[in-house]
């Protein structure tokens, strides 16, 4: 996201849709972390999401986003073309001999803070490729049909897939800083979600709603503490035991490549300042481990297979005492 200041209590959100408040989205902690952690650390790269229809995948990441910005995702459409993704000439103005700039989608994310890709997994690679290497040198460069310009972005990305609809080549996912699946609600949580978006429904209806106010309230103050945690981020040390830490369990857990050493030593660094921990722990490392790795393991290779249990926690065990 924009590492420009932000003021501590975000604008009233104000969407075209009604969406349950951040504060009050029942279970999906790992999800939730993920985004946190990706808010707190911009260069973590992004998070994917995995999850079959109905698991809340873009009600979470559109609550996050009114919580953290104040506003809706900028959302990828499918069929987005590069014009879209990167910009052009506005068509009209440039048949009349006048030709002006149209921003893309990315600029638009850099203004609003994030941009969502909803079924990435569907979109042409070759427009998934073009938004990661933004989103990884900050710089949209764009060279084409008499233009010829560079600008500095930076804004979050978050991509959602269904794995029963396709996967996604082993070279994407690798890009993506943070996997998680959505987690499956027990009966109890099934419960309380019930309960929740019936009262939401029914709060809507009400003028000054104190349950909507108070959600709200929660959602400023946990906004506030995400952007404590980011102004901090480069004061929390990671020393060299920890990095060892770091690439060791990679290579226990087989990830393929380097890179995901680095993103579980600067995941458990933003989960280290959102503790407001003066230096990375043990802890804070093998808390981000499955989100940094379950998707760079071989078995990940066909998009599919993102689990993260005994045999993968039996590996790095003794890392951890």
């Amino acid at each position: 996201m924009s590492g420009a200041s932000s003021p501590a209590t975000p604008p009233r959100p104000t969407s075209p849709i009604p969406i349950l408040p951040y504060s009050r989205i029942v279970g999906q902690g790992e999800l939730k972390l993920a985004l946190e952690l990706n808010f707190i650390a911009p260069g973590i790269g992004g998070v994917l999401i995995s999850g079959q229809r109905g698991t809340a995948k873009s009600t979470v990441v559109r609550a996050f986003a009114l919580m953290s910005g104040g506003t809706l995702p900028v959302t990828l459409p499918i069929n987005a073309t590069d014009d879209r993704v990167l910009g052009g000439w506005e068509l009209d103005a440039l048949m009349q001999g006048d030709p002006k700039k149209q921003p893309g989608l990315l600029e638009e994310a850099h203004e609003k803070g994030l941009l969502y890709i909803d079924e990435v997994n569907l979109l042409d690679d070759h427009i998934v490729n073009i938004i990661l290497d933004v989103v990884s040198t900050g710089v949209l460069s764009v060279q084409r049909e008499g233009m010829d310009t560079t600008a500095h972005v930076s804004f979050g990305l978050v991509g959602t897939m269904n794995p029963e609809e396709g996967s996604l080549r082993a070279q994407l996912l690798d890009r993506f800083g943070l996997m998680v699946p959505t987690a499956e609600l027990d009966i109890e949580d099934r419960h309380r979600m019930i309960s929740t978006v019936l009262t939401f429904e029914e709060e809507l209806r009400t003028d000054d709603s104190a349950w909507i106010r108070a959600a709200e309230q929660d959602n400023e103050r946990l906004r506030g503490r995400l952007l404590a945690a980011r102004d901090r981020l480069h004061r929390v040390r990671l020393d060299e035991t920890v990095t060892r830490l770091c690439a060791e369990a990679a290579a226990r857990t087989g990830a393929v490549g380097q890179r995901g050493d680095l993103l579980v030593a600067r995941a458990a660094r933003a989960l280290a300042a959102k503790d407001d921990a003066g230096r990375v722990g043990p802890a804070h490392v093998r808390r981000v481990l499955p989100l940094a790795l379950r998707h760079r393991r071989p078995e990940s290779a066909h998009g599919s297979a993102f689990g993260w249990g005994q045999d993968e926690d039996a590996a790095v065990s003794d890392l951890f005492g």
